[in-house]
C-alpha cells in the first residue's frame, strides 16, 4: 500500500520530468513560426519593335522675303548681316579686315532698320559698285559706297580747287566725287538717304525716312524730277547709273548670291570701272 508520503514524492518527481522535457524543446526550435506571403513580379507582355523617336522638326531655310526680280527698295531685309559679312570677308580688300567689315554691315542694318529700307539689297548694290569693297572710291579715306557724285570726269594734272576730287592711285589719275570721312556717320546715310529719294516722295517718306533723305541730298542734290520715280530696283536702271542698262538686274543677282551662294570668289569688275557712272544731277 502506497502511503501519502510516496503519492506526493511519484508527483514531485513527474512534474519535474514535464518541466525538464518542455524546456529541452525549446532550445531545439522556436515556439512559433511566422510565415510571410511571396510576392513575385509580373514581366510586361511582350511587344512589337518600339516605334522610332518622333523627329525634331527642322526649320525652314530662312524666313526672310523673297529677293524679287524687280525687289522693292522700301521693305524688310532680304537678307542678314551674317550673310552679309560672310559674302564681303573673304572679297574686300585687305585694308579691310572682318572687324571693319561688321561695323559697316552692322551700321547698315541699324540705320536700314530705322529708315525701313531693305539694307541687305543696298548692301548688294554697295558690293556691285565698289567690287565688294576693292575699288579705290570705296577704300579709305574715300569710303564712297555706291558711287556717290562720280561722273568718271578726270584729269592728269591737279584741279585747282580739291574740293570734290580724288587722286585715283589706281588709275594715276585725278577724278571728280565724294569722299567721306566714315562710313558710319557719313558715307551709309548718303547712300541709303539717296536710295529712299528715288524711291519715295516727301510726301511719302516718313519722318525718319525724310530725315535721312535730307543728309543725303545735303551731299549731293537730286533732281526734283527724280524724287520717287523708282520704288524698285529696276527703276534705278539709267539713272543711279548710265547707261545701266541692267543695273538693277544684276543687283538683283547679286543679292541672291550674296544670300544662297556659291562660295566661290566673285571678283567682277567693280560698275566705276565697267563703263557705269553717275549721271550728273542724279
Amino acid at each position: 500500500m502506497i502511503t501519502r508520503r510516496q503519492f506526493l514524492k511519484a508527483s514531485v518527481a513527474s512534474c519535474a520530468a514535464s518541466v525538464i522535457a518542455a524546456v529541452s524543446r525549446a532550445g531545439e526550435r522556436p515556439s512559433y513560426q511566422v510565415y510571410l506571403p511571396l510576392v513575385q513580379t509580373i514581366a510586361p507582355p511582350l511587344t512589337d519593335t518600339p516605334p522610332p523617336p518622333t523627329p525634331i522638326p527642322v526649320p525652314p531655310e530662312d524666313d526672310l522675303p523673297p529677293i524679287l526680280d524687280n525687289a522693292p527698295l522700301v521693305g524688310p531685309a532680304t537678307g542678314t548681316e551674317h550673310m552679309a559679312i560672310n559674302w564681303f570677308v573673304p572679297r574686300a580688300d585687305r585694308s579691310y579686315t572682318a572687324f571693319d567689315i561688321g561695323r559697316i554691315v552692322g551700321a547698315y542694318r541699324v540705320i536700314g532698320e530705322i529708315a525701313g529700307i531693305d539694307w541687305f539689297l543696298a548692301l548688294a548694290q554697295m558690293a556691285h559698285e565698289t567690287g565688294h569693297l576693292t575699288s579705290f572710291w570705296s577704300l579709305r579715306p574715300q569710303r564712297n559706297p555706291a558711287g556717290i557724285g562720280v561722273t568718271g570726269e578726270w584729269r592728269a594734272d591737279p584741279p585747282p580747287d580739291p574740293t570734290g576730287w580724288a587722286y585715283n592711285t589706281q588709275r594715276q589719275r585725278w577724278e571728280r566725287g565724294i569722299s567721306f570721312p566714315t562710313w558710319a556717320e557719313h558715307a551709309i546715310p548718303a547712300h541709303l538717304g539717296r536710295l529712299l529719294a528715288y524711291a519715295l516722295t516727301d510726301e511719302q517718306a516718313n519722318d525718319a525716312q525724310r530725315t535721312l533723305i535730307t543728309t543725303a541730298l545735303a551731299v549731293r542734290p537730286l533732281s526734283p524730277a527724280l524724287r520717287g520715280v523708282a520704288p524698285t530696283i529696276l527703276g534705278l536702271n539709267g539713272r543711279w547709273a548710265f547707261p545701266g542698262t541692267t543695273y538693277g538686274q544684276s543687283i538683283v543677282a547679286l543679292a541672291r548670291r550674296m544670300r544662297y551662294g556659291p562660295a566661290t570668289l566673285d571678283l567682277s569688275a567693280p560698275a566705276e570701272e565697267d563703263g557705269d557712272v553717275m549721271p550728273e544731277g542724279s
